[in-house]
């Protein structure tokens, strides 16, 4: 292993807590763990769960997966959990009211993507994938009476999230105070030595502490770190709110949906994402603000960068040529696929079929929010039959993906 401070140096890299106190009682802490597992031969634990909420990870999702993936580097354990219980509730702690509840069937089908996609970030042989529904749905009523009582109710009131809906009179079901419970008991469970998060989630983290010391254990030491913006600049990036990046995505749209983020967002996308020296951002951005580099350079650069991450050169060559022939040309790809149109079609139909939507409910809300074009024109009714003429028609999905339509054998 590198010496602790090598090591130190890497790991708190990009560790944000919002106090300047804080991160430093948890850099002493982390030294301190450190020390001791370079003296005993014994790597540390350290884990960050997921919560199945959608069936594909996101670039927000990498943030903090990167900063596992340096843990392993130097030769620490990692637990890749896949929250199949926690999911169940549904973590308030980003969101101005609760969270719809999923059953178990729906977090099984989205969890099932979880592990193949995680590994484009995590080394396989090196991961543990661990379910949290394995010890907490074996807690009994007593034990989570036993939980509970570690906390105040004014302790819960206090977090921002719930403090704002409490003073707009607006509803906080008790079924969310239970969430930083379980969270809090998955760093019992491993007896972890760190636990990773985002930095709303400081909550939830320090609970884990806390109940480590009721169950006679180290606490955790806890990392957060800052908030990915989503494709708006603004919110969290997030599939529910439709503002993000699939890490499983083709690079073509991986490529297109970066490029499409404001301006103001490219510094926090290079800070969190890329794997850009802190060196080399900041010289990009002072020759930006210097009038050395212009905006869209400094974007395709990013673009370039954060596709590679996740497909090969060729992919992000192509991807870029495609973008700057169909967007910054506004020209039609020369070799779009060709689709069959057969009768009865609809447009839903036609999406499906050709690979553009994972599901016909996907398909309909594109078609219905305006993001689907036939030659050009927006077409919102899903119903819709197309009737390719001999030359055919364009159907186009968002920015970046074209289909060809063609009329019987596509002669």
């Amino acid at each position: 292993m590198l010496p602790v401070e090598e090591q130190l140096a890497i790991l708190m890299r990009g560790v944000d807590f919002g106090d300047a106190q804080t991160y430093k009682n948890m850099e002493a802490e982390l030294r301190d763990r450190l020390a001791r597992s370079i003296a005993s031969g014994r790597p540390l634990r350290v884990y960050c769960g997921y919560d199945p909420t959608s069936p594909d990870l996101h670039l927000g999702h990498t943030v903090s997966m990167r900063k596992l993936r340096q843990f392993q580097d130097l030769g620490h354990e990692v637990v890749f959990l896949i929250g199949s219980f926690t999911a169940l509730i549904g973590d308030p702690s980003d969101k101005d009211a609760a969270r719809p509840q999923q059953n178990e069937e729906q977090v099984a089908a989205k969890a099932k993507t979880y592990t193949d996609q995680a590994f484009r970030v995590l080394d396989a042989e090196r991961t543990r994938v661990m379910y949290n529904g394995e010890w907490l749905s074996k807690l009994t009523f007593k034990d989570v009476i036993g939980l509970a009582s570690n906390f105040t109710v004014q302790q819960f009131l206090a977090r921002d999230k719930f403090a704002k809906r409490y003073a707009d009179g607006d509803a906080i079901w008790l079924h969310e105070f239970f969430y930083a419970l379980m969270q809090g008991y998955d760093a019992v469970a491993l007896r972890t030595d760190v636990q990773l998060g985002g930095s709303e989630q400081l909550f939830n983290l320090m609970v884990g502490r806390r109940l480590m010391e009721a169950f006679g254990l180290p606490p955790q030491i806890a990392l957060t770190f800052p908030i990915l913006v989503g494709t708006d600049g603004h919110l969290r990036m997030s599939k529910s709110t439709g503002n993000y990046i699939g890490i499983a995505e083709p690079a073509e749209d991986m490529y297109g949906k970066v490029m499409s983020i404001p301006d103001h967002a490219m510094r926090n996308y290079a800070d969190l994402v890329t794997s850009w020296h802190p060196d080399h951002i900041a010289q990009l951005f002072g020759d930006l603000d210097g009038g050395r580099l212009h905006p869209r350079d400094l974007k395709m650069a990013l673009a370039r960068e954060i596709t590679g991450l996740f497909h090969d050169a060729g992919a992000v060559e192509a991807a870029e040529q495609h973008f700057v022939r169909t967007i910054q040309r506004k020209e039609l790809p020369a070799d779009m696929p060709i689709l069959v149109v057969k009768p009865g079609d609809t447009l839903v139909d036609l999406l499906e079929r050709g690979g553009m939507v994972p599901s016909r409910s996907q398909a309909k809300r594109d078609i219905q929010g305006g993001g689907v074009r036939l030659d050009g024109a927006v077409v919102t009714d899903d119903k819709m039959q197309p009737a390719p003429g001999p030359a055919g028609i364009v159907l186009q999905k968002g920015k970046h993906r074209f289909l060809r339509l063609v009329a019987g054998d596509g002669a």
